[in-house]
C-alpha cells in the first residue's frame, strides 16, 4: 500500500504541485498534428495538467500554445481570427503570435509608448515542437528547457509509424500503472473457451503481419503461468521491467516493458520483426487523462491493413469517435456483453485498450492506494512509484531530474523473447536487443 500523502503527491499534477513540477521539466504531448490540419485554421481548446490553453497553427505552420485570454479585457481568443501570423481578438482586434507576443493593439494610439505597451501586453505561451505526428509542449522554466527525448519512433519516416490518442476517465498514474502491470495479461485479456479462440488473442498481442499468423505458444504460456517473476533494473531515463513465465522445457518466456520518465510506457509484446508499441499518459485534470499511443516498425513501412486495424482499435489503440473518446467507455459500461464474458472471454468487453480502461477506471477516478495489498507480481509497480515519487520529492528540494537532460537515454526498446532459465535479465536483454537495458544502436535482432 501507499501512504495517503504519497498517493496525493503521485496523482496531483496541477500548477504548484510537486508532481506537476516534475512533469513540467519534460516535453509532453499536447495534441496530435492532425488536430491542427492547416495554417490559419480554427484554434483548438485544450487542457493539460489543469491548465486551460489555446492551440493554433499560424500562417507559417508554427504551432502556438497560449493562454486563452486577451491581455486587453480578458476576452477568450478561441473566438478570435487566426490570420497573418497570429490570433486576433474578436473583441477589439488585439493580436498575439505563437510566442504570446502582442503584435498589434488596434485600440491604442501608435505613439512613443506603443512598443512598451505591446511588450507589457504579452500573454503566457509555451514552446512547442512537432515530431512523430504529435505536437509536444514544454511547460517548465524556460531556462531549463531540455532537448526533445530521442524516442526511436520520432526519427522514423511517417510511413513507419502510426499515432493515435484516446480519452481515459481516470487519473494518469493508474492508467500508467495498468500498462506497466504485465501480469494482468494472463487474465484480463484472455479467453476462457477452447483453443480455437487463441488466434483472437494472438492478434491482440501484436497487430503486425508477422503476428497475425499466430504463435499459439505465447498464448499457452500466458494462460498457464499467471504468476510471472519480475526483475526490474533502473537506467538513465527510467526502468526496464522483465516478467518471466514458464515456457517449454527449461526455457522462460520473457515479456519486457519500459517505463520512461515521467509518463511513457513501452509495451512488452514485440518479437523480432514485429511492430513496437508505446503510450504516453498526459493528465488533463487529476481525474482525466489523454493517452497518446504510438506504433512503429524500424525495419519496414506499416501496411495499409495494419493501419486500418489500428484505426479501428487494436493493440494499444482504441476505437474512438471524432472527439477521441473511446466508443466503449465508463459512461456506457464499455458495452459489456455478459454472455461473451460467461462463455468466451474474461471481460466480455471488446478491445485490449478498452479492457484495460475498464479495469483502471473501476479503481475510481483517483485510486486509493492506501487500501491495497501488494504481492510479488507488483514489484514493477512498487519500483515505478518509488522512482517517480523520489524524483518529485528531490525536485521539490531543488534537485533537477537528470533524465530530462539525457534525451538519448529515451532511445530504448521493449519486447518479448524466449531464453533459458539460467540467463539473468541483463543477458536476455543483450541477446534480444544488443544492450542490457534495451538501448537502440547496438546490434539488433
Amino acid at each position: 500500500m501507499l501512504r495517503a500523502a504519497d498517493n496525493e503527491l503521485l496523482t496531483r499534477t496541477g500548477p504548484g504541485t510537486a508532481m506537476g513540477a516534475l512533469f513540467r521539466r519534460f516535453w509532453v504531448p499536447a495534441l496530435l498534428s492532425q488536430q491542427l490540419p492547416e495554417p490559419d485554421g480554427p484554434p483548438l481548446r485544450i487542457e493539460i495538467m489543469g491548465e486551460r490553453l489555446l492551440a493554433f497553427r499560424d500562417s507559417h505552420n508554427r504551432v502556438g500554445l497560449i493562454e486563452p485570454h486577451c491581455a486587453h479585457r480578458g476576452a477568450n481568443l478561441f473566438w478570435g481570427r487566426n490570420e497573418e501570423g497570429g490570433i486576433r481578438c474578436a473583441f477589439h482586434g488585439w493580436k498575439f503570435d505563437v510566442n504570446g507576443k502582442c503584435l498589434e493593439m488596434a485600440t491604442m494610439p501608435q505613439n512613443e509608448a506603443y512598443e512598451t505597451l505591446c511588450k507589457e501586453a504579452a500573454i503566457k505561451a509555451y514552446p512547442t515542437r512537432e515530431a512523430g505526428g504529435i505536437i509536444w509542449a514544454y511547460m517548465g522554466p524556460p531556462e531549463l528547457m531540455p532537448d526533445m527525448p530521442k524516442l526511436e519512433y520520432l526519427d522514423l519516416p511517417p510511413s513507419h509509424i502510426f499515432v493515435s490518442k484516446k480519452l481515459q476517465q481516470c487519473n494518469w498514474a493508474q492508467a500508467c500503472e495498468g500498462a506497466l502491470d504485465t501480469a494482468h495479461f494472463s487474465f484480463l485479456h484472455m479467453t476462457v473457451g477452447e483453443d480455437e479462440d487463441d488466434d483472437h488473442i494472438m492478434k491482440t498481442l501484436n497487430q503486425s503481419e508477422a503476428a497475425a499468423s499466430g504463435d499459439k505458444n505465447r498464448v499457452r504460456w500466458l494462460k498457464n503461468d499467471g504468476m510471472p517473476r519480475f526483475t526490474v533494473t533502473e537506467h538513465d531515463s527510467g526502468l526496464v521491467m522483465g516478467a518471466a513465465r514458464t515456457a517449454d522445457g527449461e526455457d522462460l518466456y520473457w515479456r519486457i516493458s519500459q517505463f520512461l520518465l515521467p509518463n511513457h510506457a513501452l509495451a512488452p509484446s514485440t518479437f523480432p520483426g514485429e511492430n513496437y508499441h508505446g503510450q504516453c499518459f498526459v493528465p488533463i485534470t487529476d481525474e482525466l487523462c489523454w493517452i497518446y499511443c504510438y506504433t512503429w516498425n524500424p525495419e519496414r513501412p506499416l501496411t495499409n491493413s495494419e493501419r486500418d486495424r489500428f484505426s479501428k482499435g487494436h493493440t494499444v489503440h482504441a476505437n474512438v469517435d471524432e472527439n477521441w473518446v473511446p466508443i466503449r467507455n465508463r459512461d456506457n459500461d464499455y458495452l459489456i456483453d455478459r454472455e461473451e464474458q460467461k462463455y468466451r472471454t474474461y471481460t466480455g468487453i471488446k478491445g485490449v485498450s478498452e479492457q484495460d480502461a475498464c479495469i483502471q477506471d473501476s479503481q475510481g477516478y483517483i485510486a486509493d492506494r492506501t487500501r491495497e495489498h501488494l504481492g510479488p507480481t507488483d514489484i514493477g509497480i512498487v519500483r515505478f512509484r518509488r522512482l517517480i515519487l523520489d524524483a518529485a520529492k528531490a525536485l521539490a528540494k531543488g534537485h533537477e531530474p537528470s533524465a530530462a537532460k539525457k534525451p538519448e537515454s529515451f532511445r530504448v526498446r521493449a519486447g518479448g523473447t524466449v531464453a533459458h532459465s539460467s540467463q539473468p535479465l541483463a543477458d536476455v536483454m543483450k541477446a534480444r536487443f544488443g544492450d542490457p537495458v534495451g538501448r537502440v544502436g547496438a546490434e539488433q535482432q
